[in-house]
């Protein structure tokens, strides 16, 4: 019976860390129902904007008090976790505060105060966030498509970062005091903890410290387990996915689009006075479905894309710099994030039932994204550049305004014109070729 506790631990160890891997396992399925997509050309500097991006949060401080904030939450929150070595080690083979034997007296003692002013800052952040994002009404927190879930989502992180926080430094005190009477052996230095809570605690029994000092550490085990496997259903999944995301991003200048292969073919064809169109090429297969163009669903995404949608961080500094949303526009850069990623757990939902993927009427387009946000684009990469993570909403907007034009002849009357005019005129404006110069002719 004296190592029921092990056990218990072992078994809720294997079975957190497993459901973690079988959600993880999953995303990545989901992330592969996209078209491959060639991104693995210049290492070195991709694994530079990782490092800068995602582990340096160096895109997050253009906004001070919210990066600063995030960075104390970031650097606190992933630091402390650390400590999860050390509570796995203790909690298979019953041991006490494992590393103190690693790391010498000394250097534990600095290590266990860094984590404590560490996880204190943690909870002066997450009250800050939670009463900005509740209370001090900043816009981009408060739009339509932050409604419901979303809004819940980001709040229950909050509180579960500061419950996480608050039971380290239950436990802790209770150690502390347990240590100074001589349960304990003398590990660590607790300056918060010893300070703020271990007064309270000083007027209890030694079992009811032993009783506290247990139940915050088994809290603070099962509640990591349980935020690790929440991430699945949260838009924290960016804390995971951030790193391939800036790893994968796009190294080529802003507001370059991509040519498609096919078109560029047929144009080359029309060029060449030699060339039979009506011939097949030798390569051709007769039977091969021809390449949609653009995109009107998740499966006409390229997986970057994809990886885009689940790394969003819901932030809202792409739509809070959009001139369009800014002007009126039904555009949200980040509900196209959102809206792409709903899509994509509605495959999921769909896969997971049948074992393959079974027509369900719907698409991306018209059931989640409205033609009126994707044609309310300027295209002028401020969403882009915006981003903390490199997500790129315009890429998605543009393969869809893709589909439409190329595919379902389907465009604003306005444009309709200018391509009549370009087709025609080799210009946008409806004056003949033979006319352009008559502006600079002398009267």
């Amino acid at each position: 019976m004296q190592y029921i506790d092990n056990i218990i631990f072992f078994i809720a160890l294997i079975a957190g860390f497993g459901l973690f891997f079988k959600s993880l396992k999953e995303i990545y399925r989901n992330i592969r129902l996209g078209k491959k997509i060639e991104r693995t050309d210049n290492p070195s500097e991709r694994w530079k904007t990782m490092g800068k991006v995602a582990l340096g949060q160096s895109k997050m401080t253009k906004r001070p008090i919210a990066g600063i904030l995030h960075i104390f939450v970031y650097v606190g929150f992933v630091i402390i976790n650390i400590e999860l070595l050390e509570i796995i080690v203790d909690g298979i083979f019953g041991t006490h505060r494992f590393l103190s034997g690693i790391l010498g007296h000394s250097l534990y003692a600095v290590f266990t105060a860094t984590l404590e002013i560490l996880a204190l800052l943690v909870v002066l952040a997450v009250v800050i966030f939670f009463i900005r994002r509740n209370f001090y009404g900043v816009k981009r927190l408060n739009m339509k498509e932050l409604f419901g879930w979303p809004k819940h989502d980001a709040n229950w992180i909050l509180i579960i970062e500061f419950a996480l926080m608050i039971a380290f430094f239950k436990m802790n005190a209770a150690d502390w005091v347990l240590q100074q009477r001589g349960v304990f052996a003398e590990h660590g230095s607790f300056p918060v903890s010893s300070n703020l809570l271990a007064p309270i605690f000083q007027n209890f029994s030694d079992n009811f410290l032993l009783f506290t000092e247990r139940g915050a550490w088994w809290f603070h085990f099962i509640g990591i387990l349980f935020f690790m496997n929440y991430l699945y259903y949260s838009k924290h999944l960016h804390i995971i996915l951030a790193f391939p995301n800036t790893w994968f991003a796009n190294l080529q200048p802003k507001g370059k689009f991509n040519n498609l292969d096919s078109v560029t073919k047929e144009i080359k064809l029309m060029m060449d006075p030699n060339s039979d169109p009506y011939a097949a090429a030798p390569e051709a297969d007769p039977n091969a479905v021809p390449d949609k163009f653009g995109a009107n669903d998740i499966f006409d995404l390229n997986q970057v894309q994809l990886l885009n949608a689940y790394s969003c961080t819901e932030c809202g500094r792409c739509t809070s710099v959009c001139p369009a949303n800014l002007t009126g526009k039904k555009l949200s850069p980040r509900k196209i994030m959102m809206d792409t990623r709903d899509r994509i757990e509605e495959v999921a939902k769909n896969i997971n039932k049948n074992g393959k993927f079974v027509d369900d009427g719907k698409k991306l387009l018209d059931d989640h994204i409205q033609r009126e946000e994707l044609w309310a684009c300027t295209t002028c990469n401020a969403c882009v550049e915006a981003c903390p993570v490199l997500i790129d909403p315009l890429s998605i907007i543009f393969e869809m305004r893709r589909f439409l034009v190329m595919e379902q002849s389907s465009a604003p009357s306005e444009l309709n014109v200018m391509m009549t005019n370009v087709e025609n005129n080799a210009a946008p404006w409806a004056y003949n070729q033979a006319d352009r110069l008559k502006w600079a002719t002398e009267n």
